[in-house]
């Protein structure tokens, strides 16, 4: 499969995409933690945001793409950048903030891995975690209707792994958190935002998911495939979320967050 993380393309929004991001790291209560992480940090910007906020703490960044660690290391900061993926990563020592903007909806078994990331906290160690909640999003939703009847004959595009991964609800509902996380958590706080993103330009939806969810699909399809979906996606879009009379088109997007504190 294709690398197929462009840190031009991710950061196109930003902004947008850096709000949830900076949100969540402000719910954070630490105050003088020794090793801060950053699981997912792609470019790289909430882990230098966490060296500002505590300049004497050991701050490292995982990432599995080689290119969002390039461009997160040609930026400078005192931050230790580690290309490793997430599912196998274990830490040298035990935790004072481990925290994962919009990373984790790429691995499955929420059951197992996020209790594990508990058990790498120091006492009174944070886990902060956002996640979008974008599988029931018309922008996701005819992704996958896109790929079952796109082809020629209205035959299923591409691999059928490739379907069955994107048809898998990558994030459960906040309750199934509330419930696997509470008996290991001194303080849990989960809650959802749904952000009314104002977007520019003629085809911004698409653009947007350019950069994240579409990711699977541009990594994995090869041409003719690869056309057949993205004129049939990119009209479906343009539909779904039709420009305003202000030249503005209007993303609704929810995010889950959850901040869970160790006893001590």
């Amino acid at each position: 499969m294709r690398d197929g993380w462009d840190p031009d393309r991710y950061l196109r929004y930003r902004e947008l995409r850096n709000r949830p991001a900076l949100e969540l790291l402000n719910r954070v209560s630490s105050t003088s933690p020794a090793l801060v992480v950053d699981l997912g940090c792609g470019t790289g910007r909430i882990a230098r945001a966490m060296r500002d906020r505590w300049p004497d703490a050991r701050v490292v960044g995982i990432d599995r793409s080689a290119k969002m660690l390039t461009a997160a290391a040609e930026t400078g900061g005192d931050v230790q950048w580690l290309n490793s993926d997430i599912a196998e990563w274990t830490p040298d020592s035990p935790v004072d903030v481990l925290y994962s903007n919009a990373a984790l909806q790429w691995l499955p078994d929420h059951q197992t891995l996020l209790p594990k990331l508990v058990s790498f906290l120091a006492p009174g160690g944070v886990l902060a975690v956002q996640m979008p909640l974008g599988w029931s999003e018309p922008s996701h939703a005819l992704m996958r209707d896109t790929l079952e009847s796109g082809g020629p004959g209205r035959s299923p595009l591409g691999p059928e792994d490739l379907r069955n991964r994107l048809s898998r609800r990558w994030v459960a509902e906040p309750i199934d958190y509330h419930d696997l996380l509470t008996p290991l958590a001194a303080l849990l706080d989960i809650w959802t935002t749904r952000y009314l993103q104002v977007l520019q330009g003629p085809e911004p939806v698409f653009e947007w998911v350019k950069g994240t969810g579409l990711r699977p699909i541009l990594d994995t399809l090869e041409e003719p495939e690869l056309e057949t979906f993205l004129t049939g996606y990119r009209k479906r879009l343009v539909e779904a979320y039709p420009r305003r009379s202000d030249g503005t088109t209007i993303y609704p997007f929810p995010r889950l967050f959850i901040v869970a504190t160790a006893g001590t």
